[in-house]
């Protein structure tokens, strides 16, 4: 079945230490477009993710938002370096051993020594593992591919209704080839007598003539063929898997047949069928654009 390129899919992970919302968007695009920019919790998994978004989405301008917060917590960010502080400690003591000072004094100056108070580094620990990366993003890109699929459903039966529209236009054309072929021929002969007049005319090598000049407008073998390619982009339709360059190639034949019509009709009713025929066909292409 079809597939869109266009889609829209979301999901979230959360644990103790963090939170991560993912939000996928899509467009149609010839290749894979994708547009990522992980938060730096994160950045080590980036191979493993565009691994991921290859494998499911496939073909598409992709653009993924990624809501990463951390749930920190109050931590103490100095720690004390007890090594230093007994000995600075013990070395003013031992100075201030004949002078009036307190041990709360002591303790305060003590306290002040360098090095004695030190900055705790900040870690940079993984707060979410790959696997848990990976299953959000998995939830996220598969909610976005069932979009594309309701969105394909959609274009299918639009398509199916465009190309009926070319198929009942080709019927029409095949009732009014009889008359378009007779309108010929009588338009040639009023032409050719009142040229050279009736009595000129040698009947003999008019028909000869006439039989070749509507051999090269005659369209048979372009009806077949026209009908031939709507059933084969109907039955491409229907795949199981989504076929939009396979579509496209047919369209492009079907064009190709239908112009070929339209340049050897020489009547009216036949150029205006052709006409609409022509317009059900942009439909056609402009939505196959989309189509994965």
């Amino acid at each position: 079945m079809i597939k869109s390129m266009t889609g829209y899919g979301s999901a979230s992970f959360e644990n103790s230490e963090c939170k991560l919302s993912i939000e996928v968007k899509t467009l149609n695009s010839k290749f894979l477009d994708l547009s990522l920019k992980l938060p730096k919790a994160i950045q080590e998994y980036e191979m493993e993710v565009k691994t991921l978004i290859s494998e499911i989405l496939i073909r598409g301008k992709v653009n993924i938002n990624f809501d990463y917060e951390e749930n920190k917590k109050e931590e103490v960010r100095y720690s004390v370096n007890s090594v230093f502080f007994e000995q600075y400690f013990q070395q003013l003591k031992s100075i201030s051993a004949n002078l009036v000072v307190s041990d709360e004094s002591l303790f305060r100056q003590t306290m002040q020594m360098p090095e004695v108070l030190q900055q705790k580094e900040d870690t940079e620990d993984a707060r979410i593992s790959l696997e848990e990366v990976l299953q959000t993003m998995r939830k996220a890109l598969e909610a976005c591919d069932k979009f594309r699929d309701r969105e394909g459903e959609v274009l299918y039966g639009n398509f199916v209704s465009y190309i009926g529209v070319i198929r009942h236009n080709l019927a029409e054309v095949a009732k009014r080839d009889p008359e378009r072929i007779k309108g010929i021929k009588e338009r040639i002969e009023k032409n050719l007598i009142d040229v050279v007049g009736k009595e000129k005319v040698d009947q003999n090598r008019f028909e000869q003539e006439l039989i070749y000049y509507i051999e090269k407008l005659d369209i048979a073998e372009e009806k077949v063929r026209l009908e031939s390619h709507l059933n084969f982009f109907i039955e491409a339709l229907g795949s199981p898997d989504s076929n939009g360059k396979k579509l496209a190639f047919i369209s492009q034949e079907i064009g190709r047949e239908i112009n070929t019509i339209g340049s050897k009709a020489n009547d009216a009713i036949v150029q205006r069928l052709v006409i609409e025929m022509k317009e059900e066909l942009e439909k056609i292409k402009e939505q196959l654009l989309n189509i994965l």
